[in-house]
């Protein structure tokens, strides 16, 4: 473990810290003093300096009232850590390492003297060890500090120092906070004494420049821009960029590239004026450079222990704030120039087994974010106020008793109700004011296998695989459509949703909604009521035999439904078919373009007293279909008028990522080999690859700066598609090393 990252704490840190914690430490003027107290080198005058250095006293005066306590066991804890991870950096003294700075003596006591435990916390834990940082429990970072504390001489006491870093923010390193102009001078930052640092011109940054995002830049972006997971609040997936042609893509090059914190990564970057937002497994974000790809700033999500990392597909840009959900369920708006944090919401949870993999859909002021999972009720969507983080509204994707749909649910009570994920985030239309969203199906399948034939009580369960239409003003339901009624295979109709133009019936060009779920049939809805205009099929189901030309019901066949004790064949697999991968639509041409997998699944009886995936009681098996070739990965061109297939692209590695269409002709998809690959958008020839080092799993995107178009992908292994059909490919290698890097391409 090398502590020489210890020698200084960066100024955006230092902010960030300060507006996540400020709910927690009113009490504490002193901490407030130190963060805006100007310095004596700085820019208001002389005769300031002296009266902060002195307020800097005062306040660390008060500070070291608040001394730290732990244990003699949790400092010999920290000890064995310490000769695991530490000791070859920094010496078994703590003072005799080769690499490490002293952790213990005056210039590490002087470092820290006065400043809140939680500083030294966090700098351990986002850079310690060296390999993988964070890696160790907040018990075995807090068990660390304790021995550091014990080596420079604090006794220990009767309680142990706590490892929750709101706690730590209350107790305080011993000692008399010094200036760092005069830890400097000191040799208390690792600087040889008298070093005076030579002049450097410091680099342009485009936060200096970047301005508020408005909701008319979210409903129709500048071309150089990406502003929401899919571009614009429409979910098209579509760059108006041309620079990039099928004459030119084979010439395409590394512009830069740059690795994120480890681990699966599905997370689809936003850019805006020339900055590249970027989130990294473990609740990281990082501010880069488009141009450059160098840092600009960094948040990092403290998780308690109880919480593992999740992975999350995207985040959301609204004024000055840039929203994300975290892994330990809250929602969070960070300042867009500092990343420091400005507000926090927490979601209750009711009992269940939930997660938040889909991010924010931001819209007239209001924040939207639903969640997914399994527990009595089912999840819902809130409506947060943008600015405040204020609670709005919340709409239940599982319907109540008693209300619209309610009786939908086989005549189970709400406590057996289940489902309704929100797994993606939903899109807007600004000309009809309304937020679509498309909830999951439910996994207790059992109860609703066969109707209680009463009058009045349908076993649809509604809002499942179902488009919601909804108010962003208050929340309310608008119109819905359920596409599959009673989904006893978990082929959802959960990912996005595009608003087209199409020509109507009457020869009117009519804003509709256009989605897809599991099974590859795409739905064509009336955007302002819901109402049903037609289907088309990619040809990858087998279970749906007939659809009603008029309501677009869908027949199923009997024999594919399982839970009778028999084995059944269903295609395609619950994975995809198509999943939340998203498609593109081109809407100069009226083409949508959908990332798929061939595939077919085995829904197997469970043994007697086992439950399986679905609580019906089968097990599913991923297989090849009947037809198959080897090839899996798929891109489909789909004329959205006619639902006319246009060209299929197929090869042998499945698709992983999304796809992105551009205006210059050239559309961008990666699979399961590390390939990032790009196709002719006319006829879906194969025009350019590019190995990545890892598996991509989200969607690229394209942007400019200074006038330069670029294509950015992220990669790093996991994820439900590669974890899925890498057995039907056994001779891909995957990567041994989790990874996980952003890459980004240029012409020459």
């Amino acid at each position: 473990m090398n502590f020489g990252l210890f020698s200084t704490l960066s100024p955006t840190l230092s902010r960030q810290r300060e507006r996540e914690y400020s709910g927690y430490r009113d009490k504490n003027y002193s901490w407030r003093c130190i963060q805006t107290a100007p310095s004596p080198a700085g820019g208001r005058g002389r005769g300031r300096g002296w009266i902060a250095s002195f307020l800097l006293y005062a306040a660390s005066a008060a500070l070291a009232q608040n001394a730290p306590v732990f244990t003699a066991e949790q400092a010999e804890a920290g000890r064995a850590l310490y000769q695991r991870d530490c000791a070859s950096c920094h010496g078994d003294n703590l003072d005799d390492g080769r690499f490490g700075l002293p952790l213990r003596g005056a210039a590490f006591r002087n470092r820290w003297a006065g400043h809140p435990l939680q500083e030294l916390f966090a700098l351990t834990r986002d850079s310690m060890p060296p390999a993988a940082p964070g890696s160790l429990s907040n018990g075995d970072y807090a068990a660390l500090l304790a021995f550091l504390l014990q080596a420079n001489a604090v006794e220990p006491g009767p309680s142990a120092l706590p490892a929750e870093e709101r706690q730590l923010f209350a107790l305080n390193f011993p000692g008399v906070l010094i200036p760092q102009q005069q830890q400097l001078r000191t040799n208390t930052l690792g600087v040889a004494a008298g070093t005076a640092l030579p002049a450097w011109p410091a680099a342009a940054n485009p936060l200096d420049a970047i301005t508020p995002v408005s909701d008319a830049m979210l409903a129709n972006p500048a071309a150089a821009d990406w502003l929401t997971w899919r571009r614009a609040q429409d979910g098209l997936g579509f760059s108006p960029l041309a620079q990039i042609t099928p004459s030119n893509v084979a010439t395409l090059k590394s512009a830069w590239s740059l690795a994120l914190p480890p681990g699966p990564n599905l997370a689809t970057p936003l850019v805006h004026d020339g900055v590249l937002f970027v989130h990294g497994y473990g609740d990281h974000v990082q501010a880069l450079d488009a141009k450059t790809g160098d840092e600009l700033w960094h948040y990092a999500r403290r998780l308690p222990d109880s919480r593992a990392p999740s992975v999350k597909r995207n985040m959301a840009l609204y004024g000055d704030k840039l929203y994300l959900a975290t892994s330990d369920f809250h929602l969070i708006a960070l300042d867009v120039k500092s990343g420091a944090l400005v507000w926090d919401y927490a979601f209750e949870q009711a009992p269940g087994r939930w997660e938040m993999t889909g991010g924010p859909l931001v819209a007239k002021g209001k924040v939207m974010q639903g969640f997914a999972g399994q527990g009595a009720g089912g999840p819902y969507i809130v409506g947060l106020d943008a600015e405040s983080g204020a609670e709005q509204w919340r709409f239940y994707t599982v319907a109540r008793p008693g209300e619209p749909g309610g009786e939908s649910w086989n005549g189970l009570p709400l406590e057996q109700r289940s489902g309704g994920s929100i797994w993606t985030a939903g899109t807007y239309d600004a000309e009809l004011g309304l937020a679509f969203f498309g909830p999951g199906p439910t996994y207790d399948t059992e109860p609703l296998r066969k109707p209680l034939n009463q009058s009045g009580i349908t076993n649809d369960a509604l809002y499942t695989d179902a488009t919601l239409a909804l108010d962003p003003d208050n929340g309310q339901l608008v119109w819905h459509y359920q596409h599959l009624q009673n989904d006893q295979w978990d082929l959802d109709w959960a990912f996005e949703r595009q608003v087209v133009n199409l020509p109507g019936t009457d020869g009117a060009t009519h804003k509709y909604v256009i989605t897809a779920g599991k099974p590859g049939i795409y739905d064509v809805l009336d955007a302002a009521t819901g109402r049903y205009a037609r289907s088309f099929d990619m040809g990858l189901q087998n279970f749906i035999v007939a659809i009603d030309p008029v309501t677009g019901v869908k027949t199923v066949n009997p024999e594919l439904v399982p839970g009778d004790g028999r084995k059944v064949t269903v295609c395609p697999h619950a994975v995809g078919g198509r999943n939340w991968l998203p498609s593109a639509y081109d809407p100069q041409n009226g083409i949508v373009y959908v990332p798929a997998v061939e595939s077919c699944m085995d829904m197997t009886p469970v043994e007697a007293g086992g439950r399986g995936f679905l609580s019906s009681g089968v097990r599913l098996s991923v297989i090849a279909r009947p037809d198959s070739d080897g090839r899996y990965g798929r891109i489909q061109a789909l004329d959205a008028q006619s639902g006319a297939t246009l060209w299929t692209a197929r090869q042998r590695a499945p698709q992983t990522t999304g796809v992105l269409a551009t205006a210059g002709g050239v559309i961008f998809a990666g699979a399961l080999d590390r390939r990032l690959s790009a196709y002719d958008a006319k006829d879906g020839a194969l025009l350019w690859q590019s190995r990545l080092s890892d598996v991509p799993n989200s969607a690229p995107i394209s942007y400019s700066v200074d006038g330069k178009q670029y294509i950015a992908m992220v990669v790093g292994y996991g994820g439900i598609q590669p974890v899925t059909f890498a057995s039907l490919v056994p001779e891909i290698p995957l990567p041994v090393a989790r990874s996980s890097s952003i890459f980004v391409f240029e012409l020459p």
